[in-house]
């Protein structure tokens, strides 16, 4: 399964947890680096090792109660900038929030803001060691 050219990335995200049982997805993160899922989970269930830091999220249930959902499909993709956010501390939330402003119409702003909010508030964070 290759979904991406980059082989040992710093952080992974995991929109769909099922993809989790694939050793793939792991395979190539750095040690130290963060395995970031959205999952109901806490991160020492899903018994993926401590060879990396692990943050959880429960983003689908997050934007289901928003009513992010599009045909059928709940969105999970940028609720999960908060658990990104939340675990590595990269980006502010500020700078986020400012990012979405400018990208999403006056409409969207204010639903993917709370889920961004929302999904930070319960991420769930599992440091090595």
């Amino acid at each position: 399964m290759v979904v991406s050219q980059v082989e040992n990335p710093n952080v992974v995200i995991v929109l769909d947890h099922t993809l989790l049982k694939f050793e793939e997805v792991t395979s190539g993160l750095v040690r130290g680096g963060w395995l970031i899922a959205n999952s109901w989970r806490s991160p020492r269930e899903l018994g993926l090792g401590d060879n990396f830091n692990i943050a959880t999220a429960d983003a689908t249930g997050v934007c289901s109660n928003l009513g992010l959902v599009v045909a059928g499909l709940t969105l999970v993709n940028t609720a999960m900038l908060g658990a990104f956010i939340r675990a590595t501390g990269v980006v502010t939330m500020a700078s986020v929030e400012k990012a979405i402003r400018e990208r999403f119409s006056n409409g969207g702003v204010d639903i993917n803001l709370a889920a961004i909010t929302q999904t930070y508030e319960i991420t769930k964070l599992a440091t090595m060691g």
